[in-house]
């Protein structure tokens, strides 16, 4: 989801056997444009999620499992890899401060891998329903895609647009 529109700018429709992080690159390769921060929950603090977001030049603002340690210790040659980063700030200022500095939170306004009660995604849902219509599963992605597109519609022509008057 771009976080300034609320559209919805890459989808990937999986059964239910595939994980989010397995199409977590996925997603992020399907966008066009340039992708700045890369937010998700505990389920993405994998390495291959956090690689797919440096390789598209993002920051990736996934907060690290409660039980997690450092990937790559300060003693070696290489860069500090983000998530230790992140992991590493959570004990210095708390989770909570690390989520409100880090932006961590715009996610519940536009980032959504999954169909969860998002803002963005909730709309979707409450617009079109909860349940698929088709029966087979390419049917019911192209149902899928074609829902997206007529919200990105509908948030394209129906939002305000808001600009400051100072007097």
């Amino acid at each position: 989801m771009n976080q300034a529109t609320g559209e919805i700018v890459s989808a990937v429709v999986t059964t239910n056997n595939v994980s989010d992080e397995q199409v977590f690159s996925d997603l992020l390769e399907i966008n066009e444009g340039q992708i700045v921060q890369v937010s998700g929950d505990g389920a993405y603090d994998q390495r291959k999620c956090y690689d797919a977001a440096s390789k598209q030049g993002a920051t990736p603002t996934i907060p690290p499992r409660k039980d997690a340690i450092i990937w790559q210790h300060g003693n070696c040659k290489a860069a500090p890899h983000p998530r230790d980063e992140n992991l590493r700030r959570i004990r210095k200022v708390g989770r909570k401060k690390w989520k409100r500095d880090s932006g961590y939170h715009r996610r519940s306004l536009s980032v959504c891998v999954a169909f969860r009660r998002k803002t963005t995604m909730f709309r979707l849902k409450v617009i079109f329903g909860g349940k698929l219509r088709r029966r087979k599963f390419d049917t019911q992605a192209v149902e899928l895609f074609i829902q997206c597109a007529i919200l990105n519609r509908m948030i394209q022509t129906g939002l305000p647009e808001s600009y400051k008057v100072t007097l």
